[in-house]
């Protein structure tokens, strides 16, 4: 077990109405810094709200996780602040190599024991809540996705809680790389992901994409004679 970093503040937000917020008009992206300590249950923190639970919440992405340091870049690129939160983090860590983070990796942060298990997706939602017409894009190529963590054991995490890797498995498969697969059609890594002990359900449908993707790609080889 070593030191890592540190969580620089834990964020919750609520549910609200906005025209740009998809098919659904609703969003809970805008999380902001909690003072004190913030219970992590299984589903996620007290007090926080999904309002897309298709594709946000469940076991598999209870709590996600940011790095201040890639938001201090994005400052940069974008020419404007971000405060802690804004891209819908729970936990803005600090020191933490987020973005290297492997599938399987365990965090203790504060009390609460917490398993990395996915990259997180950029979507329109987010790409409006951002103001950038280009952000899916821009945020894909550049790779600092931040990652989904479940929750093995519960407990309270608060700002300047240390967090500390207590377990990094050895086949060294990032959620990035992973995520870097799916958009590849590199279906032999992906079934290397799939077949991890305790692997998220959402790999194998990113396993299937990516199968329809090579498919679709070799036939249309084939029909040109490539």
């Amino acid at each position: 077990m070593h030191s890592e970093g540190i969580i620089a503040s834990v964020n919750r937000g609520t549910v609200f109405r906005a025209d740009w917020a998809g098919r659904m008009k609703r969003t809970a992206i805008d999380k902001r810094p909690a003072a004190g300590p913030v219970a992590v249950r299984r589903l996620g923190l007290d007090g926080d709200e999904q309002a897309d639970r298709e594709h946000h919440g469940g076991p598999d992405k209870a709590v996600y996780a940011y790095a201040r340091e890639d938001l201090d870049h994005w400052q940069e690129r974008l020419g404007r602040g971000l405060h802690d939160g804004v891209f819908g983090e729970n936990l803005t860590t600090r020191g933490v190599d987020v973005t290297g983070a492997v599938i399987g990796e365990r965090w203790r942060a504060g009390s609460a024991l917490l398993e990395v298990t996915l990259p997180r997706t950029p979507c329109r939602v987010f790409q409006a809540w951002v103001d950038e017409p280009t952000w899916v894009k821009t945020f894909t190529e550049e790779g600092r996705f931040g990652v989904y963590l479940r929750v093995l054991s519960e407990g309270e995490v608060s700002a300047a809680d240390p967090v500390e890797v207590v377990h990094r498995p050895v086949h060294g498969i990032t959620a990035a790389a992973g995520l870097a697969a799916g958009r590849g059609a590199d279906a032999d890594l992906l079934e290397r992901i799939t077949a991890l002990p305790g692997a998220a359900a959402a790999w194998t449908a990113v396993l299937e994409q990516a199968r329809t993707r090579s498919r679709r790609r070799d036939g249309a080889e084939d029909a040109t004679g490539l």
